[in-house]
């Protein structure tokens, strides 16, 4: 009887394993749509960027495929602990399907964005997209790692992107409101930018059940919001 509960704890440890993997795999494949998506504003190519809308599918696949992994491991009766990894991959996969599809969001915006003229704000907007993005690789190492204290400090540096994307913000309203031909082109990146600060909030949700995983229900402390955009104009 012992061996055989070595054995399916064992079996249970290794599917962990895999599925800690399997997220991985698919938070670095939204990452690098991330980074595609900047990478083609910034070179206004039409072409790239229906590569990168028609690659989101990938993601999707691999976000169902992780939460039937999760019912089958839920289904094998794991304990309290185990649950706990469970529940914080269900969430992750979905926050990393919502991060690859604004990612997509991005680039198939930037498609009608090049029927304009170039806009000075592109380079505010990839700083913004670039900051997302380290905060995004960052989560997904401490979610391998397990490590709640990282997860803390990545959930805190949302404040930070925030403040840029309220800048950025109050930048395109002030342009728009000074040439009326950028409006279209403008309103163009506000989207876009949204798109860029709901990844980072999906960023800190990822934060937010690393810290589960790792602690239970200790209670994170308070985060600092820095939005302004209700304030803005």
């Amino acid at each position: 009887m012992n061996q055989l509960h070595e054995h399916i704890v064992r079996s249970i440890d290794e599917e962990q394993r895999r599925l800690v993997g399997e997220l991985l795999r698919m938070g670095e494949m939204a990452a690098a749509q991330l980074e595609a998506a900047l990478d083609v504003v910034e070179r206004r190519d039409d072409k790239a960027a229906e590569r990168i809308v028609a690659n989101d599918e990938a993601i999707d696949v691999l976000e169902h495929d992780t939460s039937h992994d999760v019912m089958r491991l839920a289904l094998r009766g794991p304990m309290a602990r185990d649950l706990r990894e469970l529940l914080a991959a269900l969430r992750i996969a979905s926050d990393i399907e919502r991060i690859g599809d604004y990612a997509a969001n991005v680039a198939k915006r930037s498609m009608a964005l090049n029927l304009a003229p170039p806009l000075p704000q592109v380079r505010g907007l990839v700083a913004l997209g670039a900051v997302a993005g380290r905060q995004l690789h960052d989560v997904l190492i401490a979610y391998r790692d397990n490590d709640a204290d990282a997860a803390e400090r990545i959930r805190a540096r949302d404040a930070e992107l925030d403040m840029q994307y309220t800048s950025l913000f109050r930048e395109l309203l002030t342009y728009m409101m000074e040439d009326a031909r950028s409006i279209t082109a403008c309103t163009h990146l506000l989207f876009m930018a949204k798109n860029i600060e709901r990844i980072g909030d999906h960023v800190t949700n990822i934060a937010e059940n690393v810290w589960f995983r790792a602690r239970g229900d200790e209670a994170l402390p308070r985060r600092e919001r820095r939005d302004g955009t209700a304030q803005a104009g």
